[in-house]
């Protein structure tokens, strides 16, 4: 079965909540890894990115409960 934006998503949740946090640089080498190119990008900084359909699946499932460090590049519990 092919991986979609929330099995994305619900493995970034999984993962905050065992280590408390994930950087930008391990969530995308993993999932580029394990769920496939199609769910990161280059931005237009030339910074790896996720899918909008990832970010959008990952924000409904914290529910306000992560928050991204701007300056670490990384998302952690609130």
């Amino acid at each position: 079965m092919e991986a979609t934006a929330q099995d994305v998503a619900a493995w970034m949740v999984k993962e905050i909540e065992f280590r408390a946090k994930l950087s930008q640089s391990d969530a995308v080498a993993y999932i580029r890894e394990r769920f496939g190119e199609r769910f990161v990008f280059v931005n237009e900084r030339g910074n790896v990115s996720l899918e909008r359909e990832v970010v959008k699946a990952f924000r409904k499932l914290h529910a306000g409960r992560v928050a991204w460090d701007r300056d670490g590049f990384f998302w952690g519990w609130t």
